[in-house]
């Protein structure tokens, strides 16, 4: 059985960015704090929280303490609140990420409701929106447009979750322009995630079997888990090599696998490990 990975599996510029800057802090600050996870991926979670960085739900009171923003961003209130209260505040936020917060100020600025494509619970776009002072319309597919809505808009400038699927956001896209006159689009989707949706593309067709790696809550996982299955039904995602099935290769000569952008190398390295042990 040959095993063929992604060239784009697994951490993309900003988590490495982020992990980078968590590190270095985690060396020299003691009373490091987070809101919430650095990147969505188990294992770097559990390994930053060795370092000594604690995940917590809300900031208290305190002086020297350290607030790390993650790699998804944060709102203006929160990195508000944190200095207020006394904390010093070190942005770890994808540089991407941080241009979709200015595009989304300027915008806004000029008048434009702002449409953001992606999913209102997770948390890169309560980012965006924390960057607002009017309230966005957040869009998620193109089922869920409220057409009553966008007809009230005269001006709209439309910006994409960073990892989004790049389908997805067009076909949602088509149908704004339909009711939106002055609608300004800003395709946001950042540039590993549209060379990882590139290659899913085309891997599903070439292997028998695909397995994509990430974790369950990584959002760009799961849009690398979705377009595969709906390219070859013979498609699993998996967040480490204990959730691999013999059954899943019976008849199998090729096997693709890919992993998302908060997959740590050592974890892609032991799935495809154990499937050599245990297929090739």
């Amino acid at each position: 059985m040959k095993i063929n990975i992604a060239k784009s599996a697994g951490f993309c510029f900003g988590v490495k960015r982020a992990l980078n800057i968590a590190l270095d802090t985690a060396k020299s600050h003691s009373r490091v704090y987070m809101l919430g996870d650095i990147v969505h991926n188990e294992d770097v979670v559990r390994d930053i929280e060795k370092r000594g960085i604690k995940k917590v739900k809300r900031l208290s009171k305190g002086k020297n303490r350290i607030l790390l923003i993650r790699a998804h961003g944060a709102s203006n209130s929160t990195i508000n609140k944190a200095h207020r209260i006394g904390y010093k505040v070190i942005d770890a936020t994808c540089p991407m990420v941080k241009e979709i917060h200015r595009i989304a100020h300027s915008m806004e600025a000029k008048g434009y409701k702002i449409i953001i494509i992606g999913d209102s619970k997770h948390d890169e776009v309560r980012g965006i929106i924390g960057q607002l002072k009017n309230k966005a319309l957040v869009i998620d597919r193109p089922e869920s447009i409220k057409l009553s809505a966008i007809r009230k808009l005269k001006k709209a400038s439309v910006i994409v979750q960073s990892t989004q699927n790049i389908d997805n956001a067009a076909r949602i896209l088509k149908i704004l322009k339909l009711y939106i006159k002055d609608l300004k689009f800003f395709n946001t989707i950042c540039r590993p995630t549209q060379i990882k949706q590139g290659e899913i593309k085309n891997m599903p067709k070439k292997n028998d079997v695909m397995i994509i790696i990430g974790s369950k809550n990584s959002a760009n996982t799961k849009r690398l888990y979705e377009i595969s299955k709906s390219l070859n039904s013979r498609s699993y995602w998996i967040s480490r090599k204990d959730e691999i099935k013999k059954s899943w290769f019976s008849g199998t000569k090729t096997v693709g696998v890919t992993a998302g952008a908060s997959t740590p190398d050592s974890t892609t390295n032991d799935v495809v490990t154990a499937l050599r042990t245990f297929y090739y």
